[in-house]
């Protein structure tokens, strides 16, 4: 077993005992995980391939190495993974995701739409209004798509990462596969802020007084909150668009931060930002 895949295991149960009532979104975080670990080490062609002579004019242009905003190639492997994935749910509520997978086998819904809505979603306008049950399992479902891709997506900011960092990417976007971030974190004397794509496992370095989403760097409209008696966590908040991503800071303890651990961890400040109107 991996060693980042050990320790990522024994985060996840050092929250499980803080956090009780995470337990059971940890304890699928943890099926997750092991699985990613085996799909990754199972995979053997690119998915993704990158022109590497392209990446500069990429990142000079914010042009993500891989772009989803147009047709997606063969995703069998992906779609492997999703439907592993689902069996994970499953498992604990027998129904609407064996009925997603018997779709997705018999052709009546096609795995590369799903990716591709994902990442162009429709405006708000247009999507249907969930009852909070629907909404959940949606959710669910969701988390379970985006997962589908890391493992393929991993190799390529493996592979690309330097080439990535050394262009100075200054968008709040992914500039591996141009997933909005939900986390981030601080790190070193100078107080860098990264920011974490759930979606590739990219971190990349991005300004501290400017908003990842739409950019605002007017300090006056930036702001954060804390949890009082925890100031490891925080949420960054923008009062232009109205939008927020949660910040860790594990410094002062000296502990490195699993920010896929720490997504779900904190999923309270998520409740709280929606609370105050941050989306």
């Amino acid at each position: 077993m991996a060693t980042a895949l050990k320790d990522a295991l024994q985060t996840i149960q050092t929250h499980r005992d803080l956090s009780p009532h995470y337990a059971e979104l940890l304890d699928i975080l943890e099926e997750i995980l092991i699985l990613r670990e085996e799909y990754r080490r199972r995979m053997q062609r690119e998915i993704f391939p990158v022109n590497e002579k392209m990446i500069a004019a990429k990142m000079v242009g914010g042009f993500p190495l891989v772009d989803f905003s147009s047709v997606i190639g063969d995703l069998a492997e992906p779609q492997a993974y999703f439907l592993a994935l689902l069996e994970i749910a499953e498992k604990r509520a027998p129904g609407e995701t064996g009925e997603m997978a018997r779709k997705i086998l018999e052709g009546e819904i096609r795995f590369n739409d799903l990716i591709y809505e994902s990442f162009n979603p429709l405006p708000l306008e247009e999507e249907e209004t969930a009852d909070d049950e629907e909404e959940a399992s949606f959710d669910l479902v969701e988390l379970f798509i985006e997962e589908s891709l890391r493992p393929a997506l991993e190799k390529v900011a493996a592979r690309y990462g330097d080439a990535v960092r050394k262009a100075d990417w200054a968008e709040g976007y992914c500039p591996v596969c141009g997933r909005e971030p939900k986390i981030g974190e601080i790190r070193n004397e100078e107080g860098s802020r990264y920011l974490f794509c759930n979606q590739c496992g990219f971190e990349w370095n991005y300004l501290r007084i400017k908003c990842p989403f739409c950019g605002n760097e007017e300090q006056q409209s930036l702001a954060y909150f804390t949890i009082e008696g925890d100031e490891r966590y925080r949420v960054d908040v923008c009062n232009e668009c109205k939008r927020y991503i949660k910040i860790v800071d594990f410094r002062e303890v000296k502990q490195k931060a699993d920010l896929d651990v720490e997504d779900i961890a904190t999923l309270h400040l998520d409740m709280l930002a929606n609370d105050e109107g941050y989306d």
